[in-house]
């Protein structure tokens, strides 16, 4: 059973999809400010977080900036009745993995949920992949280059693994955004390509200027050799 930590200040809400997703065979806490969703990390490290952006006692998206530096590869979904693009691309900038705006489904919730601890989980076969200068550890969800180390999100480990897996060949973006958000891009999504962006910042260009990760307009990335 996949424990739960859902942090949003509405209390009706948390227990109408605290039922729902309890239904569903995860296990689920529920914190209503952010001091108290500290503690709760603290204390044990959920299987996945769902995070509303407004909390009584600060900005959801500076916990979740604090949770990115504490737990680079826990699944985060953002949870938020603003819903406003911004408010999207701020908190995928941060490392959440996805986001939905309020109202949302129950049934989309638990389906996002779902893909996002698919994901987290990696097969057997993944080992160590090595490409000139970066070697990364998908288990570990950590790339070093030259010596140095750097932890990815799940969805930018999920998105290097495949580049990394046909480098030089081009991943179609809706076979890449299945295989790092587990669901298909919808119209004007672009949680994918923010992805990318943070993972790009990250690993940064080769020691020769050339870009790592290539964008070919309307279609997909590959990684550059």
């Amino acid at each position: 059973m996949s424990e739960l930590l859902l942090i949003d200040d509405d209390q009706e809400l948390c227990e109408l999809l605290g039922s729902w997703l309890t239904q569903e065979g995860f296990a689920v806490r529920a914190c209503h400010d952010g001091l108290s969703a500290r503690q709760a990390l603290a204390e044990h490290a959920p299987a996945a977080v769902v995070l509303d952006v407004m909390l009584p006692d600060g900005s959801g998206l500076e916990l979740l900036k604090q949770l990115r530096s504490e737990h680079a590869e826990l699944p985060v979904l953002m949870l938020s009745a603003r819903g406003e693009p911004l408010d999207r691309i701020l908190g995928l900038e941060l490392g959440a993995d996805d986001y939905l705006a309020k109202p949302c489904d129950p049934r989309e919730l638990t389906a996002r949920l779902r893909a996002v601890l698919r994901r987290s989980h990696p097969t057997a076969t993944t080992t160590q992949l090595e490409i000139g200068d970066l070697a990364f550890s998908p288990v570990r969800g950590v790339v070093s280059i030259d010596g140095r180390d750097m932890s990815l999100t799940l969805s930018e480990s999920r998105i290097l693994e495949a580049l990394l897996r046909q480098p030089g060949e081009p991943l179609d973006k809706q076979e890449l955004a299945q295989i790092a958000l587990g669901r298909k891009l919808t119209l004007y999504d672009r949680s994918l390509d923010m992805h990318v962006s943070n993972l790009r910042k990250k690993i940064g260009p080769h020691a020769d200027g050339r870009a790592r990760i290539v964008a070919l307009r309307s279609r997909g990335y590959y990684y550059c050799l």
